[in-house]
Parts: structure tokens; sequence; C-alpha cells
């Protein structure tokens, strides 16, 4: 029903990259101004933007690998393990691991992951149809494209409304091209929609040449609650009652479980023997696994035979 909204504005591949481009950003300038100095000589400025950049980019990443390994040892031990230089192998071993991950994937790989390597995109392409929301380009209306002065009758020269500027593909972090239609690449980010409205702006004309909208909405001309309306179709409702499903059933199996396992097991390389004062040893394993977020105390006793009890720790 929202395509790939997740892609766009929850995954933590994006909000990473957007967080590492705003920081490029902000030490470096804009595209343009980071244009120039990639291409320029290594002076340095460029050396100390970059080593500054990369500074910023790395202690993120870190912070990333120090949260993470958090959610297994108790932060604020770890906090004072990390201060003391002290942490564990593993410990150091996984806050370096992940903090690598984020370093790579968010300040080099970046939209790389998102076509190569993330199978969001393939599995979900079987759950499209015509009606789902996606980002979209009016070809009726911006074709065919061409540039023209701000205050130009451009529809006298037989123009539509793009410019052919090229900004949605600049500001598109896959570096796809909408205006070619629907492709798997596009992750519904929607900075191509912000980078061709600010030129619509611009130029005067009405915003929405590129938008979110479906293909249904664009080839039947469908109003904007129309295309609302068609968004609780059969395929949504099957879908939603299956993740309800799956909701409810795990919610049932938390609710209804016991918080508490129990296995005995006999000890094969062991048989019944005759001890001490004439009794008869059997031994078995004893395991107890507590499920439940609180620590337990248990008692353990034995019956069904006279003089039957339980020999050792407790």
């Amino acid at each position: 029903m929202a395509g790939r909204l997740w892609c766009g504005y929850a995954c933590p591949q994006t909000v990473y990259t957007e967080i590492f481009l705003w920081i490029e950003r902000m030490i470096e300038g804009d595209r343009n101004a980071r244009l120039r100095l990639d291409a320029g000589p290594l002076t340095s400025r460029k050396f100390s933007l970059k080593s500054a950049k990369h500074a910023v980019w790395i202690a993120l990443a870190l912070w990333t690998g120090f949260t993470f390994v958090g959610y297994v040892t108790p932060i604020r031990e770890l906090w004072a393990e990390v201060m003391t230089l002290s942490t564990g192998p593993w410990e150091t071993f996984w806050m370096l691991f992940y903090g690598f991950a984020t370093y790579g994937n968010a300040g080099w790989m970046r939209e790389q992951v998102c076509v190569y390597l993330c199978p969001y995109a393939r599995f979900q392409s079987a759950m499209f149809d015509k009606d789902t929301l996606i980002i979209t380009y009016d070809r009726e209306r911006g074709e065919p494209r061409g540039s023209r002065p701000k205050n130009a009758d451009y529809k006298a020269g037989g123009l539509g409304d793009c410019v052919d500027c090229d900004i949605c593909v600049q500001v598109c972090p896959t570096g796809i091209d909408i205006r070619n239609g629907l492709q798997y690449q596009c992750i519904g980010c929607a900075a191509c929609v912000d980078g061709c409205d600010q030129v619509m702006d611009r130029m005067g004309y009405p915003r929405g040449l590129i938008r979110y909208s479906t293909q249904h909405a664009l080839e039947r001309k469908l109003a904007y609650g129309q295309m609302l309306a068609r968004a609780f179709r059969p395929r949504v409702l099957v879908y939603t009652a299956i993740v309800w499903g799956v909701i409810v059933a795990a919610a049932i199996g938390l609710w209804v479980r016991v918080p508490l396992k129990v296995d005995v097991i006999r000890d094969r390389a062991a048989i019944a023997r005759e001890v001490e004062g004439g009794q008869i040893e059997n031994v078995y394993r004893l395991q107890i696994m507590n499920t439940a977020e609180a620590g337990r105390a248990f008692n353990i006793r034995v019956e069904g035979l006279p003089s039957l009890h339980v020999a050792g720790e407790t």
C-alpha cells in the first residue's frame, strides 16, 4: 500500500547515510563545493576538511558500535570499561565490527548497499500493483522536456513542464532517473520530489511534476481522494490480515508461555548401583532454565517411592 516508505524514511541504512551526508555538507559544503574540492589538488585546506569529515564519521560509527554492544553488556559498565581501556576481547571486537560496518556502509558504500546488497527491493516487487504508492513522474505533463528561459512561453514551443535540469538525478541517492519510470533501485525517499518542487517554484510552475502517486492515478487521472480510496483493496486487506494474524499469534504465545523449562536426562554412562547404607543410586542430569526476566529460586523434590530423596547440590 505504502510502497517503500520503510526504505526512504526508516531504514537504518538510509538514516545513517543521510546523517553522514549532512556531516559532509556541514564540513565540505554543498554539492558544487564538494565537487570542486575533490577535483582540486591536495592542499592543507583539502586535507584538513577531509580529515575532519572522516574523524567525525569514525567517531559516530564507533559510538554506534558502543551503543549496539550496550544492548548486551550493561551500558554503564561498558562505558566504565571503555574509559579505562579494559573492555573484553569480544566487546572490543563487536564495537569495532559495528563501527566499521557503519563507517563503510553509510560513509562509503551508501546507495550501493540498497542496490546490490539489500533484498528488500527484490521481494517487495512481488507485492506491488498499480495502486501501490510510489514516486512517479507525470510524463504527460512533463514531456517533451527541454530547457527554456524562466518567463518563456514554453507551451508555444511545444515543451512540457520538465526543464531537463537533471536535479532529480543529482539528488537521487541511488543515481536513477525517475523520469524513466519505476525502477527497483528507487527507495522512495522523495529527494527527487523536493528537488523538482524547488525548480518548479523558481520557474513559477505548479508543484507535483514528480510526486507520490500510483500508476492507476496517473493513467486514469484520479483525484487524490479517489487514489486513497483504492488503497483498501483485496491485496492490502489480505496482507493486513496476515500481519495481524502473526502479531496476534506471537502475542498469544508470549501470554501463555510457561516461564520455566526443565530437562531431566538420565546419565547413560552410569547404571543403578548400591551405595553406602544399602541405598540404590540412579544418576540424572537436571537442567532448569528460567525464561522470566526476574531471578527465581526453585526447590527440588522427588516423590513416588519410600525413602526416595535427592542427593547432590540443589
